[in-house]
């Protein structure tokens, strides 16, 4: 699927920007192909063998798509948040709802929770008959990630005020409600849970176990007195007319491992303690962001709609931090605990810009490159395929950006620290552009996108950082590629005639 981007937009993002049209382009385009992947969940399930897909099942998924239907066409009552200390019971609706919560109706806005992508390709990996007879372990997570789509169902009817009364499966011992929270069950077995919603409150019944009272919260989480409930945490919106912004430590999907993400850790469960780290970091981010230039700030609004903590990486003094988005996530940016605000903007302004640009290649064919590593980038150690290297120049060259502006506002030592870093990064783009902007594989956009892209390293030049700082970058990345053509060049690919 592919549509008109306007060469405006082309040139704003080629230029590490991006307006708000172009930006809501990218995202409405990502919520577009969220939907088609729905259907393609749906389509499949019910062409499935009933071997792979039982007529049970496919009854089911039916019902659970009956249900989110009408939870499209309903209007949802507001719902007022709860005040600190206030008892458990259910609250009056409130007098106006979150303008940020307007954009999309309950069922959709489930339905785009980035989450919802990982979950949809992993049915579909399960429901793909062309690799062969399932075995036990294949057959019992496609069951699982059929039944997830049962709790999305169930979620975005009681965000619409939907009364239903269904039955639920707690996958392991644990019931994920998508954007709310989760179950967790006596047994680690999966296990039925039937879930009644009525006026903004759900009852979670599980068979020889007290009733668990869930009150839903104004656009995410649901809070419980019940020690059984884990909420989804949020952090504030990063602007105060922005919605809060899940810290999604419960979703069952929320990573997954493979080789472009071999550095990662693991997922994280936060206590509080842990969000309170959270808390103080992103209390700072957005002034952090705008020093930065507001555009930083505008486009983070815009793309991020959901953090995924990971656990602190292997390092000295626990300093060392990982970092990761997702394409078939959008929206979603993993990471473990940032340092302070300044180390969280840097790691928005370097993702976001992984996703843009991912985005945008959904969108433009950029270029026609094969998947051969050959390509020399200062920041990884082996050779990289040419798109890998485009994403990696570009999200650098976004950082080069940002710690420039930093540093032109900002008073020592923060600006000392902030050439630093866009000294490492210019060079490191310096260093790996050449090879974007020579090769014969860019087609006529992608032509023009990489052009863009030099003329905005090319302007950082205008302000220079001081010669200390570029001296020391550049010989960090001389010293780099004389390591990487030792190591590397005898065995490289030969390029194209």
């Amino acid at each position: 699927m592919r549509s008109a981007v306007p060469e405006r937009g082309l040139v704003e993002l080629g230029r590490t920007r991006g307006g708000p049209d172009t930006l809501a382009l990218l995202a409405r385009d990502q919520d577009t192909r969220r939907l088609l992947l729905l259907r393609a969940v749906l389509d499949a399930a019910d062409a499935a063998d009933p071997a792979v897909c039982s007529t049970a099942r496919k009854a089911r998924l039916r019902e659970d798509w009956a249900l989110l239907t009408e939870a499209d066409r309903s209007r949802p009552p507001a719902i007022r948040p709860r005040p600190p200390g206030a008892p458990d019971g259910p609250r009056p609706p409130a007098d106006h709802p979150h303008p940020s919560r307007a954009a999309h109706p309950p069922a959709r806005a489930c339905l785009f929770h980035p989450l919802t992508g990982p979950w949809a390709l992993s049915c579909l990996r399960g429901l793909d008959e062309r690799g062969g007879p399932a075995d036990e372990h294949r057959a019992r997570r496609l069951r699982q990630d059929l039944a997830h789509f049962s709790a999305l169902a169930a979620v975005a009817a009681a965000r619409a005020g939907i009364p239903f009364t269904v039955r639920l499966t707690a996958r392991a011992g644990v019931l994920a409600l998508p954007s709310l929270g989760a179950l967790h069950t006596a047994t680690g077995a999966d296990a039925p849970v039937d879930v009644a919603h009525r006026a903004g409150r759900l009852t979670l019944r599980r068979p020889d176990a007290p009733d668990v009272v869930v009150h839903l919260e104004s656009g995410i989480g649901a809070w419980s007195a019940a020690l059984a409930w884990t909420p989804v945490r949020t952090l504030p919106g990063l602007l105060p007319a922005a919605a809060p912004l899940p810290l999604d430590d419960v979703d069952p999907y929320r990573t997954a491992p493979g080789p472009g993400h071999r550095g990662l850790s693991g997922p994280a469960v936060l206590d509080d303690t842990d969000h309170k780290r959270w808390l103080q970091a992103w209390s700072g981010t957005e002034a952090a962001l705008r020093s930065g230039g507001a555009h930083r700030v505008a486009e983070a609004v815009a793309l991020l709609r959901c953090l995924v903590p990971l656990e602190s990486p292997p390092g000295a003094d626990g300093r060392d931090t990982c970092s990761a988005t997702r394409h078939e996530a959008f929206g979603a940016l993993l990471a473990s605990p940032p340092q302070d605000a300044v180390a969280l903007a840097a790691t928005l302004v370097h993702e976001l810009h992984h996703a843009k640009l991912a985005a945008l290649g959904d969108l433009v064919t950029l270029h026609h490159a094969g998947p051969e590593a050959r390509y020399f980038a200062p920041w990884k150690t082996g050779p990289r395929p040419y798109d890998a290297l485009l994403q990696g120049v570009y999200s650098h060259l976004a950082l080069a950006d940002y710690f420039q502006h930093r540093a032109l506002v900002a008073a020592p030592p923060d600006a000392v620290y902030a050439w630093s870093r866009h000294a490492r990064y210019r060079a490191q783009v310096k260093a790996a552009l050449p090879a974007l902007v020579g090769s014969p594989d860019l087609t006529v956009r992608g032509r023009r996108f990489v052009d863009e892209m030099a003329a905005a390293y090319e302007r950082m030049a205008e302000h220079p950082a001081p010669r200390s700082h570029t001296a020391r970058a550049e010989a960090y990345v001389k010293a780099a590629r004389a390591l990487w053509t030792q190591r590397h060049t005898p065995a490289l690919p030969r390029p194209k005639e």
